[in-house]
């Protein structure tokens, strides 16, 4: 936890249209009238590049007009959408340099990527991520699934299942193994009476090429 805490970050997400939270039942907002500029929701994001480029899920993100990040330091720079992949809910962020300080460059990280391609079911992990809004918690649990197969919001996914608490706003936060390393992008949970301890994440590795690719997108700067 102490070596990926700096390697979190918090993301605020403004809209003027009414939005009610994140999809999957995962975000956590207070709405919005039309045309009125407010916080609508809040999520996570992982530290991807030293130039400023964050992972996150794109269902964190698709409908902002603005958008914040808040590093491990508490200082809070304003972001844009770098390019958004909603058919696998990944989406990276940019944050410009020169609007974060020195102090703030020494106290976050890159993560540290790891491969979930060599998970085991029962082997522990840990979850990090803006739970609620109150700030970077953290949480701890095991691999109860690979590859599991679920539908979300019309869409099939195969992610890594685990009962580490995943709460709203930890959303595009961090799934780690044991050393510290990114092994997953936390993107849903299942919420039914009777459900507990089922929260889902997106495999690092199936993620990579898509990170990549979604870096090299022209910043989107139109007000959705």
């Amino acid at each position: 936890a102490q070596k990926a805490l700096p390697s979190v970050a918090a993301i605020d997400v403004y809209t003027n249209q009414s939005n009610a939270g994140g999809m999957y039942g995962f975000g956590a907002g207070n709405g919005s009238e039309a045309g009125t500029l407010t916080k609508s929701s809040l999520g996570s994001g992982v530290v991807l590049t030293a130039d400023g480029y964050i992972i996150t899920n794109n269902h964190v993100v698709e409908n902002s007009t603005e958008l914040s990040v808040g590093f491990a330091d508490e200082s809070v720079c304003e972001a844009v959408v770098k390019g958004t992949d909603a058919s696998n809910d990944l989406a990276v962020v940019a944050v410009k340099l020169d609007d974060i300080s020195s102090d703030t460059m020494d106290a976050i990280k890159v993560a540290e990527i790891g491969d979930s391609d060599k998970l085991v079911v029962g082997q522990q992990v840990v979850a990090i991520g803006n739970a609620l809004g109150y700030g970077q918690s953290v949480t701890t649990g095991i691999v109860s699934a690979l590859n599991r197969t679920i539908d979300i919001d019309g869409y099939q996914a195969d992610l890594i299942q685990t009962d580490a608490a995943i709460n709203p706003g930890n959303s595009g936060g961090a799934l780690l193994d044991m050393q510290g390393r990114v092994i997953g992008i936390n993107s849903a949970k299942a919420a039914a009476n009777g459900v507990e301890g089922m929260g889902y994440a997106i495999p690092i590795s199936n993620a990579k090429s898509i990170l990549e690719d979604l870096m090299n997108k022209k910043t989107r700067t139109d007000k959705v």
